[in-house]
């Protein structure tokens, strides 16, 4: 792990923020705002650094309900402009992650200044991410997805215990990286709320949150803007059609909330400057 990131992390007064920056054009919240547009994604990435995030997360392939699949070249082609200008932008003072499960998009995006990597369904959609992560020996977060984002909300999603079969699956993708030499130490949790799993689910694994805390391991939380908080607020509040992402901060601050009382420790939001001052206040009462 990066001795800037594992510092954040151990100093237990203060939760870490990563900032989203897709460069894609259909991400169901941003999709189109930073496409093809290298100097407004570099400038949206400052913004979200003076509002305090801790970590910029770079993805160029929507992970949507819905979204097709792009190959490496075009994820790499979206992807390493920015990564290579944030990085002659900030210097060594900023945290790069690259949102990709490829490993050839993973490969180039860690030599051009990258840090660590975010990678859906960990080594599920290509074994050999592992390799290049081990090589690296950069941090990498493993989130759970079940299915793939093209279907993973259709149909009914069944799980016999959602924790359990999360925590299953964190188990064997760490056997894959322990055989391609990655560290214990370099890895980081997300449960994947919203990734093949009904409102039901995700709200059992926000409740249920401190039981991942067995793999002794940073644990990260991303509920921003989720369409599950939308469904949420339509039924509860009496409205007509669930409100758009834009509108759903507070109810993703509620469920991070919770998940930080849980354990999290680092939490993944669109909306960086309303999350900061939210965990200032929570980091203070916790401390």
């Amino acid at each position: 792990m990066t001795s800037k990131l594992s510092k954040l992390i151990s100093q237990k007064k203060r939760t870490v923020i990563m900032g989203i920056l897709n460069i894609t054009p259909d991400s169901f919240s941003d999709g189109g705002t930073y496409f093809n547009a290298v100097e407004t994604a570099v400038a949206r990435a400052g913004d979200m650094l003076s509002e305090g995030a801790d970590i910029i997360d770079v993805g160029g392939e929507s992970t949507r309900p819905g979204a097709r699949g792009v190959s490496a070249q075009e994820e790499l082609d979206r992807v390493l402009p920015v990564i290579k200008k944030l990085r002659q932008t900030f210097g060594s003072s900023i945290i790069i992650s690259i949102d990709t499960n490829k490993a050839a998009v993973a490969e180039e995006a860690l030599r051009s200044g990258a840090q660590m990597v975010n990678s859906l369904g960990g080594f599920a959609f290509d074994p050999s991410l592992a390799k290049v992560v081990a090589v690296h020996e950069c941090p990498i977060v493993i989130y759970h997805i079940k299915g793939e984002p093209r279907t993973m909300q259709k149909g009914v999603i069944r799980y016999t215990n959602v924790v359990r079969e999360i925590s299953g699956f964190f188990e064997r993708q760490m056997k894959i990286g322990a055989q391609a030499g990655i560290k214990k130490a370099q890895y980081i949790l997300d449960p994947g709320i919203g990734f093949g799993k009904s409102v039901r689910h995700n709200l059992t694994i926000i409740k249920e949150f401190r039981k991942f805390s067995v793999f002794h391991l940073p644990l990260l939380i991303g509920v921003s803007r989720k369409s599950h908080l939308g469904v949420i607020l339509q039924k509860k509040l009496g409205l007509a059609t669930p409100p758009p992402a834009g509108e759903r901060i507070e109810a993703s601050l509620a469920e991070t909330a919770v998940a930080v009382l849980g354990g999290a420790r680092i939490v993944r939001t669109h909306d960086v400057l309303a999350t900061k001052k939210f965990l200032a206040v929570l980091d203070e009462i916790l401390c």
